[in-house]
């Protein structure tokens, strides 16, 4: 389906754009833009809304899974929309879209208590292979498009969830930060330990480290794993109890309304075999308004390599990128500042535009009107 698709791009555009990144080209080709707003609006009408009953009876389930509702809102019926695939059919997942309030999801998810499975073994290569290459420059731009926040790190205390390798707590160190990290994968908090100087990596969960549970962090960091968390309304409510009066906490992350989705639906990148639970810049803000967050700014994401200068772009196409990004989706990854409290507004958010959230406990029960 991809190489079709690759294939009528070419008849329709030529070889005008070869030369811009593959991630892009859809933000700068004319008139794709439309195309693939209309393409996930087809989508949505055609695929219908399914009783739960219905959904669950059809699908199978395996041990390490369980159906859930959406865990936004609470809404039980499911809309099924992709089925990604990877390494040569060893794993495959359905994804589904709320009806409620719209956001995608992994149904069956992965049982919590089964989460450790997928990062057992091996995981740590991955970490540090070809995936590792660019990651340092990743989270330079990403500290960068959040200044004041990063600038610079002494007196502060920094928790990296899921921290990996310690890449970034690598970065960390340098920028003067009191750092520590938590994960779920042996093999990659040997490997960190193994990296850094005066950071610190552990495996578990934060509630699992005395030094760690005992809060009082100025800023948490959520690199690419706002997507691996199966009961992220728990794990945001400890993240927000963590935090220090005016801190911070920062989350890249895939983003669902991405036009990469919906341009390459169940091929797109963002459904990798680890991935549970896909937010945008819509639905994020459910979940942190429920958590105690009070307010939240976003960075848009023009692509590693554009921002880092590393590919030139004519100015028109550069233009064109940037117009599209920031008026549609914000590009293909999403990266968001949550601010604690006014404090943390005051303090860090600079002339960044903040969207300030309405306090909801965790416990109250959702509009699902969509408003």
């Amino acid at each position: 389906m991809v190489s079709a698709r690759r294939l009528l791009a070419k008849l329709v555009y030529g070889s005008r754009y070869d030369k811009v990144p593959w991630a892009q080209r859809v933000y700068v080709r004319p008139g794709e833009r439309l195309a693939r707003e209309a393409q996930w609006r087809r989508l949505l009408r055609r695929s219908p809304i399914v009783e739960p009953e219905d959904y669950r009876a059809s699908v199978p389930l395996r041990e390490i899974e369980e159906f859930v509702d959406c865990m936004l809102c609470g809404e039980p019926r499911v809309q099924p929309l992709f089925e990604p695939v990877g390494d040569g059919d060893k794993w495959r997942y359905r994804v589904v879209r709320c009806p409620s309030c719209g956001f995608l999801y992994r149904d069956p998810n992965i049982l919590p208590e089964r989460l450790g499975d997928l990062y057992a073994k091996g995981y740590s290569k991955f970490l540090t292979g070809k995936y590792a290459a660019n990651r340092q420059r990743r989270y330079q731009l990403t500290m960068d498009a959040f200044s004041p926040v990063f600038d610079d790190g002494a007196g502060r205390r920094l928790l990296d969830f899921g921290c990996g390798a310690g890449l970034f707590l690598e970065l960390a160190e340098e920028r003067g930060f009191d750092a520590v990290g938590v994960d779920l994968s042996p093999d990659s908090v040997a490997q960190a330990n193994e990296r850094l100087s005066r950071a610190r990596a552990y495996l578990g969960a934060p509630e699992d480290v005395p030094e760690i549970a005992a809060g009082g962090f100025d800023v948490i960091t959520l690199w690419s794993v706002l997507a691996h968390l199966p009961r992220p309304l728990e794990d945001f409510s400890r993240f927000r109890e963590l935090l220090a009066p005016g801190g911070v906490l920062m989350i890249l992350t895939v983003n669902a309304n991405s036009l990469l989705l919906k341009a390459y639906g169940s091929a797109w990148s963002g459904f990798t075999r680890n991935h549970l639970m896909f937010y945008s810049a819509d639905t994020l803000p459910v979940l942190l308004r429920r958590t105690g967050f009070a307010g939240v700014g976003f960075a848009p994401f023009y692509g590693d390599t554009i921002e880092a200068g590393t590919t030139k772009l004519p100015e028109r196409l550069r233009e064109r990128l940037r117009r599209t990004v920031e008026a549609t989706d914000g590009g293909n990854m999403l990266r968001a500042v949550a601010f604690a409290d006014e404090e943390a507004i005051t303090r860090w958010a600079g002339p960044r535009e903040v969207r300030r959230l309405r306090a909801q406990p965790t416990t109250a029960p959702m509009d699902l009107t969509g408003t």
